[in-house]
């Protein structure tokens, strides 16, 4: 199946306004066009990826991958990038659209609230009213999904799968304990950072370090990655990160309750972001609800060299909603 994976699974790489904002779109599957492809082929449904912080698409194409390869290759998976995480070559175009024209301005759309409204206003612009969703957030993305659910109940999302979900008590977690003055009280020491080290840095000399991290991590990707080394990104991230300390704090149990039939949540038995008791305390608050933690030791960033483990077992719990659609 790695070969399949690797060279037989179209993956097409788009750069968007959306908000106004460049936002990177990977696209696992032959279909680039919902909104203007009428043919009968046409997908009732579409899985649609919400990533962590920082927001870069390309670390999910393997697991992207595996989901559309065990899913039968039957619908599409979109992984978006947050907005300001992603910036397009030089030599890329970026494509407009026609806006809603319900739409309104996204105030602070690099922060937390606006990231949410980022992902909706995509929704909107991009995927027919009709067409089916099931949501997959990880880390912060789980909060966004939870977030996009209680703010337009009228997506038609038959399932959310919410995979080690940062959705609560983010500064008192043991990684947010060490991030949360990082994120918070020195934010602009980082900026100025980033900005002295790689705004400076030629791209053959930033291209050099993410291959040499690359081959360091173990990991392959097929996309550019150079935002990992762009100030304006990395500053972007930080922002997010920050509000995340700040606003992520009591977990938003009314929304829980009223969407828990379509809510998996999978929990890390070793995750510094978001810890076992977490776990623990939703599932005595939800003891009806799908809700999992880890036999197999997958560490937060599962992306990484975990993917094939999550999409299969993603995979599987799918195949329940199925019948929906």
């Amino acid at each position: 199946m790695d070969s399949e994976l690797k060279e037989d699974i179209p993956v097409h790489e788009e750069f968007i306004l959306c908000g106004g904002v460049e936002t990177q779109v990977l696209k696992c599957g032959p279909w680039t066009d919902l909104f203007n492809d009428q043919s009968v082929n046409r997908p009732k449904l579409l899985i649609f990826i919400l990533p962590g912080n920082p927001g870069f698409p390309t670390f999910y194409v393997p697991f992207a991958k595996a989901l559309y390869f065990l899913t039968n290759r039957r619908f599409p998976v979109w992984i978006i990038s947050h907005a300001g995480h992603a910036l397009a070559p030089k030599d890329k175009k970026v494509l407009t659209t026609s806006e809603d024209p319900n739409a309104q301005e996204i105030k602070d759309i690099y922060g937390l609230s606006g990231q949410i409204e980022h992902k909706l206003a995509f929704l909107r612009t991009h995927v027919p009213k009709e067409m089916k969703l099931v949501l997959i957030g990880h880390s912060i993305g789980s909060y966004i999904s939870l977030q996009m659910l209680k703010r337009a109940p009228e997506l038609p999302v038959i399932h959310s799968f919410l995979l080690f979900p940062t959705i609560e008590r983010m500064s008192e977690s043991p990684r947010g304990r060490i991030a949360t003055p990082l994120l918070c009280w020195f934010r602009y020491v980082l900026y100025a950072a980033g900005y002295l080290l790689f705004k400076p840095c030629p791209q053959k000399i930033k291209s050099l370090l993410i291959r040499m991290g690359l081959q360091v991590m173990n990991v392959e990707n097929e996309f550019s990655l150079m935002n990992v080394l762009e100030p304006f990104c990395i500053a972007n991230a930080a922002y997010l990160g920050g509000q995340e300390m700040m606003q992520v704090v009591e977990r938003d149990n009314e929304t829980i309750k009223e969407h828990l039939s379509k809510l998996t949540f999978y929990y890390g038995a070793v995750d510094p972001w978001c810890p076992k008791e977490y776990y623990e305390d939703i599932k005595k608050n939800f003891p009806e609800g799908d809700i999992r933690l880890c036999e197999k030791n997958i560490p937060h960033a599962f992306i990484l060299h975990f993917y094939q483990e999550m999409a299969g077992m993603v995979a599987d719990w799918l195949k329940d909603n199925l019948p929906k659609i």
